[in-house]
């Protein structure tokens, strides 16, 4: 294991024979309770407060012998795994271009329906399916009145059928019903945007779920006459599920699993397509001052979102992505449920860095993080720190 120094460390500890044991970390005084059963499972936290390499055992006598031992690099580089994969993540700085005061206008949207294989998380790779190589697929904005011509492509190598379906749409499946698209065939239909809202899209071919839960979603703005009030930024995020036959954190390449699909139990979830995105591959930033926007929606297919940044408030909530009706206020967590969305607003007004959660905080361990790092001088009528931040705080 390779941890920074200063870093806050959690062991989980799970008994895979039934026989007694126990964790315990002696250069940080640290020692769990013991299990007995097996499944059981138990976890230590300590603070990696010095550099150097140190030992975590089995406490019981004989277990080191028997090699249960194991080995923290506190303040070293872990060892970086190449990988030839494409990254399929979604910069959420692509939000495209507000509308502002335009009247309705005649537009065309592209989609090219691609099968993938992806970086899913170090080590890890998975055979995405998307739209435009990207997931989620690319951000959409539109104006109410406009009249919107969509052209799917399903590239020649694909093994699959794919199709499109968007909420906004009224008309037959959203859409779907007229782009199933057999590999290196194009489908297209034309629809008006009667309704303002923020609205997923996804793929709409049996098997449905499969399809979206491979990466086959995005979303589409449409803006209310007259646009959106200016913020200073704003973002595009979506959240996501794999379920792998493989377990979590398995290398090489991860699989899917039909049995894990159906009984709802996924590997892996994510925020814009993979366990990097909005931690390492892309940054989101502001300043002390400036007002936030993230469009944020739920691909799926079957997880509802309890969506949380932490260490703020939501100054304005859209709920279910309603752009005309009055917005909630001061709001702590929203829910957002699967094929569903939300517009939230708020002025960032500490620096520090400020993590994108699902308030379900089990998915943490499952991959579904990000960071907004908010840069600027302090502010103490704010909030003012009396101990020094742990290292993971991102302050």
């Amino acid at each position: 294991m390779n941890v920074p120094e200063g870093a806050v460390v959690q062991i989980n500890l799970v008994n895979g024979d039934g026989a007694t044991h126990d964790i315990t970390v002696p250069d940080f005084a640290t020692k769990s309770n013991q299990l007995n059963a097996k499944g059981s499972s138990t976890a230590i936290v300590f603070k990696a407060n010095k550099k150097g390499e140190f030992q975590y055992i089995c406490s019981l006598p004989g277990h080191v012998q028997a090699g249960m031992i194991g080995k923290i690099v506190v303040g070293g580089e872990a060892a970086k795994t190449e990988s030839k994969a494409a990254d399929v993540s979604r910069s959420p700085l692509e939000v495209g271009t507000p509308v502002g005061a335009r009247g309705p206008q005649k537009l065309t949207v592209n989609l090219e329906t691609t099968e993938v294989t992806g970086q899913l998380m170090d080590g890890s790779t998975y055979k995405y399916w998307t739209f435009n190589n990207k997931v989620p697929g690319p951000f959409i904005r539109v104006r109410v009145g406009d009249t919107v011509t969509v052209n799917m492509a399903n590239a020649k190598d694909s093994h699959m059928i794919h199709s499109v379906d968007f909420h906004a749409v009224t008309g037959p499946g959203g859409g779907a019903a007229v782009t199933q698209a057999a590999p290196g065939s194009t489908k297209s239909f034309t629809f008006k945007a009667l309704n303002p809202g923020l609205y997923v899209y996804h793929c709409a071919t049996p098997m449905v779920a499969q399809h979206i839960s491979n990466g086959m979603y995005g979303m589409i703005l449409v803006e209310p006459e007259g646009g959106l009030p200016k913020v200073d930024r704003e973002f595009y995020v979506m959240q996501g599920e794999l379920y792998t036959a493989q377990k979590h954190g398995t290398p090489g390449e991860n699989e899917f699993s039909l049995e894990k699909l159906l009984a709802e139990q996924p590997e892996h979830m994510m925020f814009n397509g993979t366990h990097d995105a909005l931690t390492k591959t892309h940054r989101m930033e502001a300043k002390v001052g400036e007002t936030v926007r993230v469009f944020f929606g739920v691909g799926g297919p079957n997880a509802t979102s309890s969506f949380h940044v932490i260490g703020e408030v939501f100054d304005r909530v859209y709920s279910q992505g309603d752009l005309t009706s009055p917005p909630l206020k001061n709001v702590q967590t929203t829910t957002v449920a699967p094929g569903g969305a939300t517009m939230v607003e708020f002025k960032v007004e500490a620096p520090g860095r400020f993590i994108l959660v699902d308030h379900a905080l089990s998915r943490m361990e499952k991959g579904l993080v990000g960071f907004l790092y908010v840069n600027g001088a302090d502010q103490p009528d704010v909030f003012q720190a009396h101990t020094r931040p742990d290292a993971d705080s991102g302050h």
